[in-house]
């Protein structure tokens, strides 16, 4: 690392102000650097200072590969060139409407280079190794087009699904016909099955044939190539690594699908993006069904389940984080964009808003491509972002989940607003947005500060930017700081906030006239919601803890238990309190207390008057014992079934020596 850092700021040929010095402080730099064209007349500003040994932070990412060329020609001239970074304050921030007030975009500027200071968080990663070969599934003629345009590259085996003619049999490629049944897997691992699989038979002379069909075969690949034309082998299909789909009828389709194909062979790096702690995960506890929350948000179905847990394919894994977003135990994490490093980012940037207009900015999630870009087009041909909105991009707009809303407000801001760059994204973020409506609407916060959003809202003026909020200190998991949040929101909370049903917080209701108190609820609940007392039969219930998975309800064999979706930010809620409990039943020989006393009742009712054992007998009189005094009752009493004769005396030594 060098020892100082230079800022270079340019203005776009007088386009957008700035003010230096607070850009200065917020980038933690030596000195800064103002110019008018830094791509052009004013180049020479940015080569003389990445010759330096000092670090370079360029105030414009829209001419970064400008700026790596240069930085290449520095260093082959004299063997030293700076490390440098780029970030853009132009389209988000200093391009915007004519009546912009300069204070908010000089303070939104500072934020954005105030947290592009933050460390970026490292994602590990792993080792793909393909060996080139490929399976083009799809009609005869166009499998045997595509085939040719990659057989020089790739190991091809055709699978055409009519009864197209084969013109001339080839040695560079394999064919057999057959229908796909079925496909998993990812690029270096697809594993693909086949109905009717019959071989081309190239041998003979006149029109070729196949052979033999076989009922069912499989096949693995290492390149998956679609040509079917219908649906895709896989949901998601743009995400799945190594997986080609394309309507063969379009022109130009085929080549498009070779030229990307041809590149898969050789060895690739994947990102892990997720972590996976299985100790936490509510899916299942004993075969009872739980969690499903994550599977059902997958949209490339790379998480299975595995018992008691979930699994996740890291192959299949695109990385959007929806799994993160709506997992209520925080079993899995996001590696790139994690929980805290998306708090972090919000708060920081709007505490240095703050700072510079005493007032609250707004939040605008978007995507890095098709956000950013619709940014960009904002700025340069429309008003551009309001003044007090401040942007933050992420791969995926799947990660945003109630959690990253409410830290946001917890941050301070007035409103949160998503960008959803189709209607698949924004299917995706309701459930989690309508969640953090739900939330608000327990507070003096109107529902309508979050929301999602198409690109020209991003250009309106929020009516709330003037508000100062209180920010609250950001530590803790997601359902911690949801919960702050929600607090520190409200004057005062009296009632738990209903919720909708599958939210992850909530309580249960116990019907005490069907509980019996056999506590399986109690053995099997995952995160110690649900309790019992060391001296009597009872049911204790801690409802912060709870992340209404539903296992308990799934395992109560009375169906006595039901779920209620809500917050509670009491106090009480951090507490165990007693949802049901009865006195035992005291054994009538020792006293000894066991059972429950209801249950004990009811089974001597149920037993003593119809079944033949227990009319006119004493045997009722076990069913009031516990189990050391039941025992000792059947084998010693008098009238005992199992007691045996009187034992024989005896006999010592003496009585031998007597006799």
């Amino acid at each position: 690392m060098t020892a100082y850092k230079t800022l270079l700021l340019c203005s776009c040929d007088k386009t957008q102000s700035f003010n230096p010095k607070a850009l200065q402080k917020a980038a933690a730099a030596a000195q800064v650097i103002a110019v008018d064209q830094l791509c052009g007349k004013d180049l020479n500003v940015a080569a003389e200072h990445l010759g330096a040994d000092n670090e370079v932070l360029i105030a414009c990412s829209q001419q970064s590969a400008l700026f790596e060329r240069l930085s290449e020609d520095v260093y082959a001239e004299s063997m030293q060139a700076a490390p440098f970074h780029t970030i853009d304050i132009r389209d988000r921030a200093g391009w915007s409407a004519p009546d912009a007030k300069p204070e908010r975009q000089h303070a939104k500027q500072a934020a954005l280079i105030a947290a592009a200071q933050l460390p970026a968080p490292m994602a590990p990663a792993k080792t793909i190794q393909s060996s080139g070969v490929c399976c083009v599934v799809g009609p005869t003629e166009q499998a045997i087009r595509m085939a040719a345009l990659v057989q020089d590259e790739l190991g091809v085996t055709c699978i055409v699904n009519d009864a197209g003619p084969i013109q001339l049999p080839s040695a560079a490629y394999d064919v057999a016909k057959g229908q796909l049944t079925s496909a998993y897997g990812a690029l270096g691992n697809f594993k693909l099955e086949f109905a009717h699989l019959q071989t081309l038979n190239p041998a003979g002379r006149g029109e070729l044939g196949y052979g033999e069909a076989q009922p069912t075969a499989r096949s693995e690949c290492d390149v998956f190539i679609d040509l079917r034309g219908g649906a895709p082998a896989f949901p998601s299909h743009e995400k799945r690594n190594g997986y080609f789909w394309a309507d063969p009828k379009k022109t130009g389709e085929l080549e498009r699908i070779a030229l990307t194909a041809r590149e898969r062979v050789g060895e690739f790096e994947k990102t892990v993006y997720f972590r996976l702690e299985e100790s936490l995960c509510a899916h299942s506890r004993a075969g009872k069904p739980g969690c499903t929350r994550c599977l059902d948000v997958c949209c490339t179905e790379a998480i299975f389940s595995a018992g008691d847990h979930i699994q996740i394919d890291s192959d299949i894994c695109a990385g959007c984080g929806s799994c993160a977003a709506v997992c209520p135990t925080s079993a899995i994490t996001m590696n790139e964009t994690s929980f805290e490093a998306i708090t972090k980012v919000a708060d920081v940037m709007a505490k240095v808003y703050r700072e510079h207009t005493s007032e609250s900015p707004r939040l605008a999630f978007h995507t890095l491509g098709a956000g950013a870009e619709a940014i960009a087009n904002l700025a340069r041909y429309d008003d551009g972002l309001a003044d007090d909105l401040i942007p933050i991009g992420l791969e995926h707009i799947d990660r945003v989940g109630h959690a990253e809303i409410m830290a946001a407000f917890g941050a301070g801001y007035a409103e949160v607003l998503i960008l959803a760059d189709n209607e698949l994204d924004r299917r995706t973020v309701t459930a989690e947005v309508e969640l953090a409506q739900a939330l608000l609407q327990g507070t003096h916060n109107s529902p309508s500060r979050v929301r999602i959003i198409s690109a020209i809202e991003l250009c309106d003026a929020g009516a709330n930017a003037g508000r100062v909020s209180d920010p609250i200190l950001l530590v803790g998991g997601r359902r911690d700081i949801t919960r702050v949040a929600v607090a520190a929101m409200s004057d005062k909370i009296e009632e738990p906030i209903p919720l909708p049903v599958g939210a992850p917080y909530g309580a249960i209701e116990i019907d005490s006239d069907k509980c019996t108190l056999c506590l399986a609820c109690v053995s099997l609940c995952p995160t110690g919601a649900l309790g019992d007392h060391g001296d009597r039969p009872e049911v204790q219930f801690t409802e912060n803890a709870c992340v209404q998975c539903g296992i308990c309800d799934s395992t109560c064999p009375e169906t006595a238990i039901t779920l209620q979706p809500r917050l509670d930010v009491s106090k009480a809620a951090l507490s165990a309190r007693v949802l049901h409990g009865e006195e035992p039943f005291e054994c009538i020989k020792c006293g000894t207390p066991f059972g429950v006393a209801s249950t004990i009742n009811r089974i001597i009712e149920k037993l003593e008057s119809q079944h033949w054992m227990y009319k006119n007998s004493d045997n009722v009189q076990l069913i009031k014992m516990c189990g050391d005094c039941r025992v000792k009752a059947q084998f010693h009493g008098d009238s005992a079934p199992m007691a045996g004769g009187d034992r024989p005396r005896v006999r010592t030594s003496d009585d031998y020596l007597d006799s």
